[in-house]
């Protein structure tokens, strides 16, 4: 009952807000149009002017059991949509959300007309426009490889002098392996096979450009000549659906090809991706070596595939350690590190994680995925529910809000939670008899045996090279493995329960292992001590050795062919890429994280958190729980750049202020004068968003600042927006100002407000605070002088509101400082902080995270020297090390 309240209120605002727009955003009450938003760059691809969350939605009402409601959304759709918009869409998001959501409509539709009750108008229009979107899509495969462009424009499509498209060499695999189901089925339901034909000959490119010694695909693949621009492999973003999509096809279509691959696949997947419960990105042709030190929030699908494969063990694994996350932020991540800290800060209400837990439930039948069900209920409740909808948030730790409610969150979310919850009674249709697409849109299983066009069994040569004999061709069955050890579940689980606050074990390092020293946790470069001897030993087995320079920093380089063997420099290549990324986090952490600006007056009560940059001078609001809580109140005049002419209006109050035309501590000390317990400055440049826009810092005028003793947050023009309209309806808008969004029963702590925003059982669990480094943010060439990767901290200009750099150049000896590694074999940013990351196999768990001694790291490569030649010539070495650092550079570039 709760699922569906929370869905009612969010469809009935879409479609009272928003409609016919794509999407709806929860915090200004209106649509999302494409290019009368500022742009979000590809996250924008998904909209095109063809009501997306209402076809995205349709089976999810029939799932729901709003048959009523269902009947009127497929005529709005038949009667308002139009397909034939002059606007670039992005195929794979058109193709999953779009063409998947028509035939999902059409697949219940039909079910509903056979069934005698609702749709007996209905006669097929749903998959009309099905197909006419198919050959909508059809010109992005016009290709000598068969992959597909990334994007085509609806009403010209690729290569027409008016379609602003065709110009793409890359393509993810995801986006190109990801067209099977839906294609089929559009084949299927109407006997026209250049569909599945299309699709089917994308997924076969891919499969022969796999790397055949680790059978293992990249992220990135250029559709022209096949060859793999990003060569890192994972089961996250970019990769993640092309799995999915091979066991499933075997399931819907029952062609043995497909799980031949998808078993080979898995396999590799198994051996090299999989360290439990982590799953880490490695490199195509190198995949013992981890090619990053974090994963994304996409993978939390891949425990529920693995239940579908019927490996049962990693998945509860898995699963379990995200759960654990979840607990810690709220909401998982973007992407978090192996030791579990925030790495990318976004959580778009993705339902990934809430479709494992069914699977898992469905599987075992163990009631506490139930409870974790329940929680993702609350925490959807308690911290992203807003007047309008359900807001995603902009940060976990602070728990601000971003105006987005993607499509797929009622089109998956609510789904997968109601069916978690449903007895077979509360449906009206056996789930048992569809297939879920990778959005969750349902594609009936009897497609199997219709208008069949293609040979069952591929019976080319292509397969003879692949030993099967370790492939299930059938799953375990669960109900007999779990009612005869009801523990098996919580046995797996409890070691895991305390993965993310507390150390765990570690494994060997193969260079202490060769000392003789026995089994100690593998040296990394966050515990290395320079005054340790037995480190500077292992050290030495690596190649690397350590100098003292006069200016009292140390100097790490490694000389490859003093290293013990080939294992121990590969290690040690490890150590100083870790080295590197350690050295940019640590000049990020000294950057402040974001605050949070509450709504905490009626109507909202709390439920709107907007993301606030800090200011650099002031109270510390992370030393001050409470934070400050008062009603606003706009300054005269606006600018707070003279003396305040209304301080009876300020007194008490929170001033509301625009940027511009003097420095930020002029206006601080102005409004403090004048009475006020907090300034909230208003960026000026119209249509400014957090969402757009890099975390903003507001540094001091260059003078001691320490009189200024109230808080003060900066919010771009949209958000500052959002608190000026509630001030013009409402008048009264009280506002708390906090490091991170505070639980709504201790605001309201012994006050009435309406039970459904809060339920008075819950308690908000403290985040941990030690997630404020600041990785996702991005400098603003505006607004920062150099070119630093961290966010920059900016002063206004005396004159004419322009701003001036004010980042202070850090101690040269403190440890945020470090100068980072130049590899010295390929030309590498020397502030790379995301790409230049080699993982470990382990969560990196830290009993105490001693800090590095030294603050400046280099590599060095001898060419003209030479290993053994029996065990791997030099130049072969070098040319696999330049290959790994140009994987790294490229993930310079990745970008969810």
């Amino acid at each position: 009952n709760q699922v569906l309240e929370m869905f009612d209120h969010a469809y009935s605002n879409y479609m009272e807000h928003a409609y016919p727009a794509d999407e709806l955003m929860p915090l200004t009450c209106r649509g999302r149009v494409r290019g009368q938003e500022p742009s979000r760059g590809d996250v924008d691809d998904a909209l095109g002017k063809f009501s997306l969350t209402l076809i995205d939605t349709l089976d999810t009402l029939v799932v729901l059991n709003k048959t009523k409601e269902f009947e009127e959304a497929v005529k709005k759709v038949i009667k308002d949509v139009n397909l034939d918009n002059d606007i670039v869409v992005s195929v794979f998001e058109t193709n999953i959300r779009v063409l998947g959501g028509l035939l999902g409509g059409h697949s219940v539709a039909i079910m509903l007309k056979e069934k005698g009750e609702y749709m007996q108008w209905y006669n097929g229009e749903l998959l009309h426009m099905a197909k006419e979107l198919g050959y909508k899509l059809l010109p992005a495969f016009n290709t000598t490889s068969g992959l597909p462009y990334p994007r085509v424009n609806l009403k010209f499509g690729v290569r027409h002098p008016e379609a602003r498209t065709g110009t793409e060499t890359d393509t993810c695999t995801a986006c190109a392996g990801t067209l099977i189901l839906e294609f089929a089925a559009l084949s299927r339901f109407t006997g026209t096979s250049i569909f599945e034909e299309y699709a089917r000959k994308a997924l076969d490119f891919i499969w022969e450009k796999r790397q055949r010694s680790s059978n293992l695909v990249g992220v990135t693949i250029n559709i022209h000549t096949g060859d793999w621009v990003r060569k890192d492999s994972g089961v996250g973003a970019g990769i993640d659906s092309y799995y999915e999509y091979l066991l499933k096809a075997y399931v819907l279509l029952g062609d043995d090809s497909f799980l031949e691959r998808f078993n080979t696949h898995y396999d590799a997947i198994m051996r090299y991706i999989s360290q439990p419960p982590l799953l880490l990105d490695v490199h195509i042709h190198k995949p013992m070596l981890n090619a990053r030190t974090w994963m994304d929030s996409l993978l939390a699908f891949f425990p529920g595939l693995q239940v579908l494969k019927g490996d049962i063990r990693p998945a509860i694994e898995t699963h379990e350690m995200l759960y654990q996350v979840i607990k810690k932020h709220n909401f998982l991540p973007e992407a978090f590190t192996t030791d579990f800290r925030v790495h990318w800060a976004q959580h778009p209400l993705r339902p990934e994680f809430a479709e494992s837990t069914y699977f898992l439930y469905k599987a075992t039948g163990d009631p506490y995925y139930l409870e974790v069900g329940k929680t993702l209920i609350e925490n959807l409740n308690k911290y992203a529910r807003v007047p309008c909808g359900f807001a995603a948030m902009k940060d976990v730790r602070t728990g601000s809000h971003e105006d987005r409610m993607d499509s797929f969150f009622l089109a998956e979310m609510f789904k997968y939670l109601y069916l978690l919850f449903a007895d077979k009674e509360d449906m009206i249709f056996d789930i048992e008899d569809y297939i879920f697409t990778t959005e969750a849109h349902l594609l009936p299983l009897w497609l199997s045996t219709t208008n069949q066009t293609i040979s069952k069994k591929n019976i080319s040569t292509e397969y003879t090279e692949l030993d099967d004999s370790n492939f299930d061709w059938t799953c375990p069955n669960t109900q007999i493995l779990f009612p005869n050890d009801p523990m098996f579940a919580q046995s797996i689980r409890e070691p895991l329960k305390n993965v993310v606050d507390k150390s765990c074990p570690r494994g060997i390092s193969r260079a202490e292992e060769s000392l003789g020293s026995g089994p100690k946790p593998p040296l990394r470069a966050r515990d290395f001590m320079a005054s340790n001897p037995e480190h500077l030993e292992i050290l030495k087995k690596m190649g690397v050795s350590l100098i003292h320079l006069k200016d009292g920093r140390v100097q790490l380089v490694q000389h490859a062919v003093q290293a013990a063997s080939s294992l121990d420099a590969e290690d040690g290549l490890r150590f100083m890429q870790e080295m590197i990324e350690l050295s940019s986090q640590q000049q990020k952490e000294q950057q402040l994280p974001p605050r949070a600006v509450q709504i905490v007056s009626h109507p909202f009560f709390g439920r709107v958190v907007l993301t606030a940059g800090p200011a650099q001078f002031g109270m510390d609001l992370s030393k001050h729980k409470a934070g400050t809580r008062g009603f606003v109140a706009t300054i005269k005049p606006y600018n707070g750049c003279s003396e305040i002419t209304n301080p009876e209006a300020v007194k008490e109050k929170i001033a509301l202020m625009q940027r511009g035309q003097c420095m930020f501590a002029e206006k601080a000390r102005n409004i403090q004068k004048a009475g006020a317990i907090g300034g909230i400055v208003i960026d000026d440049n119209e249509g400014s968003s957090s969402d757009t826009a890099p975390l903003f810092q507001m540094a001091g005028d260059g003078k001691n600042t320490d009189d200024i003793t109230i808080p003060m947050l900066f919010l771009f023009n949209k958000e500052g927006n959002i608190i000026l309209d509630a001030i013009r309806e409402y008048e009264a808008v009280e506002v708390l100002l906090s490091d991170k969004a505070k639980d709504r029963a201790t605001i309201f702590k012994g006050k009435m407000i309406p039970n459904y925003i809060i339920d008075s059982n819950l308690e908000m669990e403290n985040m941990d605070q030690k997630s404020s480094e600041n990785d996702s943010h991005k400098p603003n060439s505006e607004e920062a002088a150099s070119e630093s990767q961290d966010a920059g901290a900016v002063s206004e200009e005396p004159e004419g509101g322009g701003e001036s750099s004010a980042v202070g150049d850090p101690d040269p000896l403190s440890p945020a400082s470090a100068d980072t590694a130049s590899v010295s074999m390929a030309d590498q940013d020397p502030r790379a902080s995301g790409p230049a990351e080699a993982g470990a196999p382990e969560p990196a768990c830290t009993p105490g995270d001693s800090q590095p001694q030294e603050q400046n790291t280099q590599t060095e490569a001898n060419s003209k020297a030479h290993w053994d030649s029996k065990v791997q010539p030099m130049e072969s070495i070098l040319a696999d090390w330049n290959e790994d650092i140009e994987a790294f550079e490229m993930m310079e570039k990745d970008e969810l």
